[in-house]
């Protein structure tokens, strides 16, 4: 039984991991460590605990600096808001009724973890770091043999096969535009979601990141030039990785696939 303090718990946990998170997008490959005091990246001046606060401090400073008054990114407390929501949703869909429950609510976890410094970073440099996906996919290809009542399970041999399968489009497009159309990145990045989902929902997934994508890219375009302008480049990790989610969370299905298998 789930009460109500619970989601509570685990969503204030989670805006705290996502403060770290967002440390970890700040110095990922520009040789900074994780360690060391927090600063403005205007004035230099070190932050305070009561600077520190997620979510909270961004509202009480009014997303600005005490010090210089420079404004804060919007992508610090949307970050942590992310990730304490989606922390309190994996944990709702997956409750931990189980020690092999639980053992997969943390693989969801730290996953979610990845798949959240991989999209902001990408937002942000318009490149996936391979470190980040490598991790990503180890864990997503783990996620294929591990569950259920014996702990460790011998798979279908089409769950092992969805991340091939679903990567082989991907890194099609990307040999024969020599990158220009898409980034090896997401090719890489495709191969855990299959694993993550499955074929069936992994290609849902897809499917609905192409719509996501389409509108995002039409919109955007229609607001920043009020036409259509050819050449624009928009990170498409993003949008793979939330309709991963609405697929994982929700069960979101736009194709509905008959495998006879």
């Amino acid at each position: 039984m789930i009460t109500a303090s619970v989601p509570i718990i685990i969503f204030i946990f989670g805006v705290v991991i996502g403060s770290f998170l967002n440390v970890v997008v700040l110095r990922l490959n520009t040789g900074l460590g994780i360690q060391g005091r927090s600063m403005c990246m205007s004035c230099g001046k070190s932050l305070t605990w009561r600077e520190l606060i997620p979510i909270l401090s961004f509202i009480f400073q009014l997303g600005k600096c005490r010090n210089c008054k420079s404004k804060i990114s919007w992508q610090y407390p949307l970050v942590e808001l992310a990730t304490g929501l989606l922390f309190v949703l994996i944990y709702l869909k997956f409750p931990p009724i189980s020690n092999v429950a639980l053992m997969m609510i943390v693989i969801y976890l730290i996953i979610t973890c990845l798949l959240i410094v991989i999209t902001v970073y990408d937002i942000k440099h318009k490149i996936i770091p391979d470190p980040l996906v490598y991790i990503f996919d180890a864990l997503a290809l783990a996620t294929v043999f591990l569950g259920g009542p014996t702990f460790i399970h011998s798979p279908h041999i089409w769950t092992i096969l969805a991340g091939p399968i679903l990567a082989a489009p991907f890194t099609l497009l990307w040999l024969v535009s020599k990158g220009k159309w898409i980034g090896f990145g997401d090719a890489k990045l495709v191969l855990g979601l299959g694993w993550l989902l499955g074929l069936h929902a992994g290609i849902n997934a897809v499917v609905i990141s192409f719509w996501i994508g389409a509108a995002v890219a039409v919109i955007w375009m229609l607001v920043t030039y009020g036409r259509f302008k050819r050449g624009l480049e928009i990170p498409f990790g993003p949008f793979l990785i939330l309709a991963t989610y609405l697929v994982l969370l929700f069960g979101l299905n736009v194709i509905d696939l008959r495998f006879a298998i």
